[in-house]
């Protein structure tokens, strides 16, 4: 059976920064015949509701800064990351939310340290890792069930 990484609140975990979710019935009924391996790096190491984070661009590379204490976040959602992928091994496919500065794949905005958006199209710190170790990855909103 394919095991397929997803973000929590897709399945409906009310694990977004607002305590709701972004449960996607159209995405779970294409994923009826693989192994749902859920994940949330944010709520794992900030709770929720949590306030929210920006992917900004710095001299150390992209970095998940809070948008209320302008506080790096970067390493907890990085060392979560390693942590779910070194415990998960045989991983087929990782779905994201897309626009998260965690999840997202290739939707995440990056902004430079004046909030000036830089792109849409970038990668979050999660999906970074992902991509490191040569998973297949995919925003949800990109998910088409032949990419199983």
């Amino acid at each position: 059976m394919k095991k397929v990484a997803i973000s929590a609140c897709l399945l409906g975990e009310k694990c977004r920064y607002d305590a709701s979710d972004n449960k996607n019935e159209m995405l779970l009924a294409q994923l009826k015949e693989v192994e749902l391996i859920p994940f949330c790096p944010e709520d794992d190491a900030f709770g929720t509701p949590r306030p929210t984070m920006d992917l900004i661009e710095t001299k150390e590379g992209h970095k998940a800064i809070s948008n209320t204490s302008g506080e790096d976040l970067s390493a907890p959602v990085v060392q979560y990351a390693k942590a779910f992928f070194e415990s998960h091994t045989d991983i087929d496919l990782f779905i994201g939310k897309d626009r998260s500065p965690s999840c997202g794949v290739c939707s995440a905005r990056l902004y430079d340290e004046e909030k000036n958006l830089l792109s849409f199209q970038e990668a979050g710190l999660m999906a970074k890792e992902a991509k490191k170790r040569n998973i297949n990855c995919v925003d949800a909103e990109d998910f088409r069930g032949s990419l199983l």
